[in-house]
């Protein structure tokens, strides 16, 4: 019979998630490739080096690699307190970047640390994601309350939101509240609360983008070199990007320019023209512009279903978790990677306005990289404690079986 204290205590990782994140990371440095060595070989900024990007996003994806792995080993459990210091340090840092960060594109978003740029919103977005699912799965029934339930949650994710407003980042700020929402809503909050905030969100949306229209025809002067209309400005494109196809339209005109270019069957790989300094950040943002015009419409749609279906195996892998806890956790995670997913395709598709963010596991970005993968991490030790049941049960089976057998052997009845 053999011996219970020598079977592990957690499960193997969910095989097929861990596989399905590391073909998505190798997929993404392919295309940082392709999409950036055609201008860094000609820059002098960038060392006429065409492996420039290349060679940071494999360091990125090293040192994630690293991360992920560690995170894994981790009991999730373990984050319940982990997130306390983790969240302490996001709201400092969020708290230091509009004072410190370097303006860029309009937006302090970075802090550069030995050359290499540092996001807190990354990291902003997991802190809060651990946050909620400890407090929700902590106050249990109690969530459901308003005055003690509901709305301490909502004070801490607007107060969070507040600050990413300040750099400002709206496509992050959505992002953020769209997540913290999923988690709301499957940790059991009720829906009468859920639909009020939406319109306390839709109104206070509304009365912030009405100032800004508002003071940009009272002082347009000062509006536009501060940047502070560039809201109504990737609004204004959305509607209509041939309006002022030289500004507000023109990242938005080029990368339809390149989805169209690549028509069905694709250009071929490498082979992409608007990624030839036409397309802005084609590296970055923009990626998926290139991937539609190398690969085409077919080529396209495969790469969305195999993300769907790495989004899917992720929330299946959390669903099936006993923890309220580990649940909600994994479901932030995968619910934060399939919003931001949509808000970079449908921005560059024209599906919805441009916020200008980065296309998980593919686009071109240290911080995300490495914050996505270290998510990841969290992910796959979950899977790893859902598939304990299942173990445990085999060999319980096999126990079973094997003191049936000695006791039904010949000797057995002998003796």
């Amino acid at each position: 019979m053999r011996d219970s204290k020598s079977e592990p205590k957690r499960g193997a990782p969910d095989f097929q998630l861990l596989i399905l994140t590391l073909l998505l990371v190798g997929f993404g440095i392919v295309m940082v490739f392709s999409s950036s060595s055609s201008i860094t070989l000609v820059s002098e900024k960038f060392g006429y080096d065409l492996m420039y990007f290349t060679k940071r996003q494999v360091i990125f994806g090293g040192a994630g690699l690293i991360l992920m792995f560690i995170t894994m080993n981790i009991p999730y459990n373990k984050f319940k307190k982990l997130f306390v210091p983790i969240f302490i340090v996001t709201i400092i840092m969020l708290i230091l970047v509009p004072i410190l960060a370097d303006d860029i594109f309009g937006a302090k978003s970075w802090f550069m640390i030995f050359g290499l740029g540092v996001q807190p919103t990354e990291l902003a977005k997991i802190a809060t994601i651990l946050y909620l699912a400890a407090l929700i799965s902590k106050k249990g029934d109690r969530f459901r309350d308003l005055r003690t339930g509901y709305i301490p949650v909502m004070v801490i994710v607007g107060f969070v939101a507040g600050l990413i407003m300040l750099q400002p980042d709206f496509g992050s700020c959505m992002i953020l509240v769209a997540t913290a929402g999923l988690i709301i809503f499957a940790g059991g909050a009720n829906l009468k609360h859920i639909l009020g905030s939406i319109a306390l969100l839709i109104l206070g949306a509304s009365i912030v983008l009405g100032a800004n229209a508002l003071w940009d025809k009272i002082s347009p002067g000062e509006t536009a070199s501060s940047g502070g209309d560039y809201k109504i400005g990737r609004i204004k494109s959305f509607i209509d990007p041939w309006e002022d196809p030289q500004h507000t339209g023109y990242n938005l005109i080029h990368s339809l320019t390149a989805l169209g270019h690549g028509g069905i069957t694709g250009a071929g790989f490498g082979q992409g023209i608007q990624k030839l300094h036409y397309l802005p950040n084609s590296y970055n943002d923009f990626i998926f512009s290139v991937i539609g015009e190398e690969f085409g419409f077919i080529g396209s749609i495969i790469f969305l279903l195999f993300y769907i279906y790495f989004i899917w195996r992720g929330l299946l892998v959390s669903l099936r978790c006993s923890s309220t806890f580990g649940l909600l956790t994994g479901v932030g995670i995968m619910g934060l990677i399939a919003i931001q997913a949509f808000v970079n395709i449908g921005g560059v598709t024209r599906t919805i306005p441009i916020t200008g963010v980065t296309l998980p596991f593919i686009s071109y970005g240290g911080s995300s990289l490495l914050v996505m993968m270290g998510a990841m991490g969290i992910v796959l030790s979950i899977s790893r404690d859902s598939s304990l049941p299942s173990k445990q049960e085999r060999t319980k089976s096999v126990v079973v079986k094997e003191a049936s057998y000695e006791l039904s052997s010949p000797r057995r009845r002998q003796l």
